[in-house]
């Protein structure tokens, strides 16, 4: 057997590129003659050989007899004729004795003037377990996705039942709610007979009671509408100083029972692209907000203009109320979340007003945002489309 002294072998062969000495199967580079010029530990690994025990010995003494007479008739010819042959059945020899039965793929290269025959191996036990781990990760993937499906439509199916529950319920209870506060209406005409001051004064108290509760319910039903799909958007371009013009007088009773001040910025041609009832709704949201959560004597001002950095416009009610923790301003947009329970139980309300007035934002293709810090107060910013120029 030809044996090239280790000193003698080039520098590639001295040290493979190192993705090919971490390959997970074997690799072994020969000259025409035989003569193993490189090869990866994997295959060392695989044979029991140590690398200077393979580099410059011909390839054929780690092949059975069999595999040898293969090598000399088959490979070394097709290589030669073709450029490469994949996927052939060879048994090698390993240090032991033993046979280790692998499938190999080769292929010609120049280097310089001389030609090797690139190998890459792939014991057979090695690649049915790569088979086997693939089919199992293959079918676990498939169960997951099936699993994924069909809680998504569990949960699809639960949130239409929600909806239409609360839909059903809301409805339900707001047709004798209507009917409490129509007989409240008519006792305090005194259609019945005269009433007593204390009577009216309770009576007073009824009909505030059957508006809070209607609110609620009102509250719920919109919801239940929004998460169905069952909204209509009326887009068109509207201005913003005479939608802010409708819902302050709206507000201003609530204002004026709690002496805050209130200062409104904007411009008169200032337009957007959007449903004026939903603007209208969702301002007087944040302005009823912006009032239950400011203390008596503070400031609550209403802006507009473009969104910074933005072809947007935007709407701000700025506060100096309480403010709202760093860490749970995300939450107040979710549906009955309440940042303190202790204020909500004081000021009233369901946690449903802001979830509300964001999907109703979104709805026109807009967004609403808020920033807020503790003690100094809350921004809650509203963007909306630019009007739509006229085709």
């Amino acid at each position: 057997m030809r044996h090239v002294p280790p000193e003698d072998v080039g520098p590639y062969e001295q040290g493979l590129d190192p993705l090919l000495d971490r390959l997970p199967c074997g690799f072994v580079s020969f000259t025409d003659d035989g003569t193993i010029r490189a090869v990866n530990r994997t295959l060392g690994a695989m044979l029991g050989f140590d690398l200077t025990e393979l580099v410059g010995h011909h390839v054929e003494s780690i092949f059975t007899v069999g595999s040898r007479i293969f090598y000399q008739t088959h490979l070394f010819p097709l290589v030669r004729l073709r450029g490469h042959v994949d996927e052939i059945f060879l048994l090698l020899r390993a240090k032991n004795g033993d046979d280790v039965a692998v499938l190999a793929n080769a292929a010609r290269r120049e280097r310089g003037s001389e030609s090797l025959i690139d190998c890459v191996v792939l014991q057979l036990r090695e690649r049915r377990k790569y088979e086997d781990a693939l089919l199992a990760a293959k079918k676990s993937a498939e169960e997951a996705r099936a699993t994924a499906d069909q809680q998504r439509k569990e949960l699809e199916e639960a949130n239409r039942a929600k909806s239409a529950f609360l839909a059903t319920m809301s409805h339900e209870l707001r047709t004798p709610l209507n009917a409490i506060g129509g007989y409240v209406q008519l006792l305090e005409l005194g259609v019945h007979g005269a009433l007593t001051p204390p009577q009216l004064d309770t009576l007073g108290r009824i009909a505030r009671s059957q508006r809070h509760l209607l609110r609620l319910i009102n509250d719920l039903l919109n919801l239940a509408r929004i998460e169905a799909g069952r909204v209509d958007y009326h887009l068109q371009t509207i201005g913003l100083r005479e939608v802010v013009q409708a819902v302050i007088p709206m507000i201003e009773p609530q204002f004026a029972a709690r002496r805050l001040e209130r200062v409104v910025n904007v411009a008169p041609d200032l337009e957007a692209y959007a449903d004026r009832d939903k603007v209208e709704q969702i301002l007087l949201n944040l302005l009823s907000n912006a009032g239950k959560f400011t203390r008596e004597g503070g400031t609550i001002t209403l802006e507009a203009g473009p969104a910074p950095g933005e072809p947007q416009i935007e709407l701000r009610v700025r506060d100096t109320g309480v403010g709202i923790p760093a860490d749970q301003v995300a939450k107040i947009f979710e549906p009955f979340v309440q940042v303190d329970p202790s204020e909500a139980n004081r000021r009233s309300g369901t946690g449903l007003g802001l979830a509300i007035s964001r999907e109703l934002a979104r709805g026109m293709g807009g967004e609403l945002s808020a920033e807020s810090e503790v003690g100094v107060g809350s921004v809650f910013a509203l963007r909306l489309q630019p009007p739509r120029a006229a085709s």
